[in-house]
């Protein structure tokens, strides 16, 4: 994930007004103890971690022509998507990397966030969506956003034009959830926040600038708006890429209120994101 980072203010820029749409989202909150058992079939190996991503996509419901793989070239390991289709083209992209560092056994960085992929479709797809929600476990982020960077190259400009959004998790559970404000879209931060002061749920700010690598790098390069959540403050970033990114440093409490907070931000979104078709980039 992130090499180095900048700390700045605690989340100040945001209004808290609650909209009255957003009193009608509805969603499922997954169990604690699910998202415990997802985070604990965490392995070593890339290719384990794409298959039981796989096995978990379809536990969650996503199966047959709903997940499909997207080879990626100079990767031995594919992109895994999950879709969720609505009653409209436009679609959000919901993105994580599943791939780890060789230190450590990459439970923060990044099964914390590719774990939650299944659990936050399990959340939506109970009700009708007006938007295509598109769950993709990207491979080899680790290496240069070479997973993010060929799902961005073979988009259509009719593609781009249609995702409203790309939503990027990387690294939860190390504190209460962070957002990357500096190179966030300012409607999906201030989306984010409202959802947060509405369910009073803990959200600041930690931005990553100039010196940071996301699967949301490609999506912004296309002039797609993005957002990315994270936990890492100050004192948790030296367990990325180290032997201390296991299970001892996850803290189970903030990782269920960051499933709950995005969870019921895509929900919002799906009630708030217009559906008409943007410019092409």
């Amino acid at each position: 994930m992130f090499r180095r980072f900048r700390l700045r203010a605690v989340l100040v820029l945001l209004t808290c007004v609650f909209p009255a749409a957003a009193q009608q989202i509805q969603y499922v909150r997954v169990a604690p103890l699910v998202l415990e058992e997802r985070l604990h079939r965490v392995t070593d190996k890339t290719a384990k971690r794409e298959q039981t991503l796989h096995e978990l996509f379809e536990s969650a419901g996503c199966k047959d022509a709903l997940l499909n793989e997207q080879p990626v070239k100079g990767s031995r390991t594919p992109n895994l998507i999950c879709t969720l289709t609505g009653t409209e083209e436009a679609r959000v992209v919901v993105g994580a990397h599943y791939d780890k560092v060789a230190n450590g056994h990459g439970v923060i960085d990044n099964w914390s966030g590719a774990s939650l992929l299944p659990s936050l479709f399990e959340g939506l797809h109970g009700k009708p969506r007006r938007l295509t929600f598109v769950f993709i476990g990207f491979t080899d982020e680790e290496k240069g956003l070479v997973g993010s960077t060929f799902y961005v190259s073979h988009l259509t400009k009719e593609d781009k034009s249609r995702i409203r959004a790309m939503v990027n998790i990387d690294s939860l559970g190390l504190s209460d959830t962070k957002i990357w404000l500096s190179r966030a879209d300012k409607n999906l931060a201030n989306a984010a926040a409202a959802i947060a002061h509405a369910l009073n749920l803990p959200v600041s700010v930690m931005n990553v600038d100039k010196v940071g690598l996301s699967d949301s790098g490609p999506f912004l390069a296309a002039r797609i708006p993005v957002i990315d959540f994270h936990s890492l403050t100050q004192e948790t970033f030296r367990i990325l890429h180290s032997s201390q990114d296991a299970f001892p440093a996850l803290q189970m409490k903030e990782y269920v209120d960051s499933c709950n907070l995005l969870v019921a931000y895509l929900a919002y979104l799906d009630s708030t994101l217009s559906a008409t078709p943007q410019p092409a980039p």
